[in-house]
């Protein structure tokens, strides 16, 4: 064993540097390249995580030079950085970054990028592709590095794709774009980036699981009565409506980012914290989820109208502009969920995301079966409710555990308390941006927490049926802008004498 545990280059608590690598983002002049990943690239390369030399290549229809393409990333990193502004970083950076015109569909133009990429000597021949382009173009993009020789590098060398949600729009749609993508990229080298699995809160599920003995025993249906999984958005869909419509709540959230919380939250312990482990216990879980049915009772849906955010009068969804006023996708979305395991069996995993709902947050509540015996007359536990276990995800990131305690008097009252851990008042060091996390792990090689292409296809053989129920049933239900959703969603827990968590 080393004298000191810190030099040996196998302790996983030091930070771990790419080797010579570089990136290529199509789609860069877009949103999401503007507000995340440009400023995540900043954040790691500020936080010394980057090679030197490392290479950031744009592409794209502008006719940019080198210099105009630097200004863009420049005025990215300083509206959207985590970390501070450092010149010398920057400049660093900056030598790196190349742009090149050029369109999806035309051979010249990929064949000019080959022919940059060949030049850039410092990322020794290792890409990572980041396709931050609607699924539309996957096809294209794939089909063109194969042809121009950028899907494979020399040997000793690597190449990868990243790619971001939606993975398709059902099951059939899904196993399609797989099988482009890994017609053209092996399995092993794709990265489906769901950047809900990159934030700290999301990876300390697996730490409080199976680095305490403290909630073992508990998790299971012996003690656990139900599993409430919700991220409420108090936003509408702005200038997203075009895109929106068509999608809803259901495929843009439950089927990726609900799911996979709900595989973490469920799954047996791994062997290992390896990428092929976790995802092996992930894969399990899923396999055992399906709906509950009948599900004209177990899951719901809604459309917002208008209503009071705040204090701030607003308007409902068919008064957003581009929006189709008789369109059936809905903004609210709830469903009833079972894992056949011993583990879990007869738990409900109840499932919810919408927008202009009461506030903005994300959590898993585990909430627990009352104790079998309470010696107590009723009105000493009027005020006490189900103990609960609640992982916050954002925005106040931290562990919460609800129980009962006595009320300070002479009088025997117990009534509900909290014990609340909070990552920003326990921890100095700001969390980073998932984004950071994930683009790391993709230079680095490291897949456990990208979903595999079997996560993405189970994810949708889950959901499928209900979206299939919904396009056969009507409109959604309507709610206010502000409340928390559908009266169906409250009689989808009443039925069973529950009601949904208000956080």
């Amino acid at each position: 064993m080393p004298d000191n545990p810190l030099r040996d280059s196998a302790d996983k608590r030091l930070p771990r540097i790419a080797g010579p690598s570089g990136m290529v983002i199509f789609g860069v002049t877009g949103d999401l390249a503007r507000k995340k990943l440009l400023p995540a690239i900043y954040d790691l390369a500020n936080r010394g995580l980057l090679p030197p030399g490392f290479a950031l290549v744009g592409y794209g229809r502008r006719e940019w030079s080198k210099a105009d393409f630097q200004e863009y990333v420049r005025a990215a990193v300083t509206a959207g950085a985590r970390t501070d502004f450092r010149p010398h970083v920057w400049e660093r950076l900056a030598e790196g970054m190349e742009f090149v015109t050029g369109t999806f569909d035309r051979d010249a133009d990929f064949d000019a990028l080959a022919d940059t990429l060949a030049g850039i000597s410092a990322a020794a021949g290792n890409w990572a592709y980041y396709l931050s382009v609607p699924p539309d173009f996957f096809a294209d993009v794939c089909h063109q590095l194969e042809r121009s020789g950028l899907a494979e590098g020399p040997e000793g060398t690597w190449r990868r794709v990243i790619i971001e949600k939606p993975f398709g729009h059902d099951l059939e749609s899904a196993r399609h774009l797989n099988h482009i993508v890994n017609s053209v990229f092996p399995e092993s080298s794709v990265f489906r980036i769901d950047h809900y699995l990159g934030k700290e809160t999301v990876q300390n599920i697996m730490a409080l699981r199976f680095a305490n003995q403290l909630f073992d025993p508990l998790w299971n249906a012996h003690y656990i009565d139900h599993v409430q999984i919700t991220m409420a958005e108090d936003i509408g869909l702005g200038g997203r409506a075009g895109y929106y419509d068509g999608i809803g709540a259901a495929r843009d959230v439950i089927q990726n980012h609900l799911l996979q919380l709900l595989a973490l939250v469920a799954m047996e312990e791994p062997i290992a914290f390896t990428p092929r482990e976790l995802q092996a216990e992930k894969v399990k879980v899923l396999r055992a989820t399906s709906p509950v049915y009948p599900l004209a009772k177990t899951t719901a849906r809604g459309q917002y109208t208008a209503g009071w955010q705040g204090s701030e009068k607003v308007r409902g969804l068919r008064e957003e502009d581009g929006f189709d006023e008789n369109s059936e996708t809905e903004t609210f979305a709830a469903c009833t969920l079972q894992i056949h395991s011993r583990r879990w069996a007869g738990v409900p995993f109840y499932l919810r995301t919408g927008k202009r709902l009461g506030r903005r947050v994300t959590e898993i509540a585990l909430v627990f079966k009352p104790a079998p015996h309470l010696p107590f007359e009723d009105g000493m536990i009027s005020a006490l409710g189900p103990n609960a276990v609640v992982i916050r995800v954002q925005p106040d990131e931290g562990v919460l555990m609800r129980f009962g305690s006595k009320v300070p008097g002479s009088a025997m009252e117990v009534r509900d308390v909290n014990m609340d851990f909070s990552y920003s008042e326990s921890f100095t060091e700001e969390s980073p941006e998932a984004y950071e996390r994930l683009i790391l792990d993709a230079l680095l090689d490291e897949s456990s927490l990208f979903p595999t292409n079997e996560e993405v296809e189970l994810s949708w053989t889950i959901l499928d049926p209900i979206l299939e129920y919904w396009a056969a049933h009507g409109r959604p239900d309507d709610y206010e802008a502000g409340t928390w959703g559908p009266e169906s969603a409250e009689r989808m827990l009443a039925r069973n004498g529950r009601t949904w968590r208000r956080p």
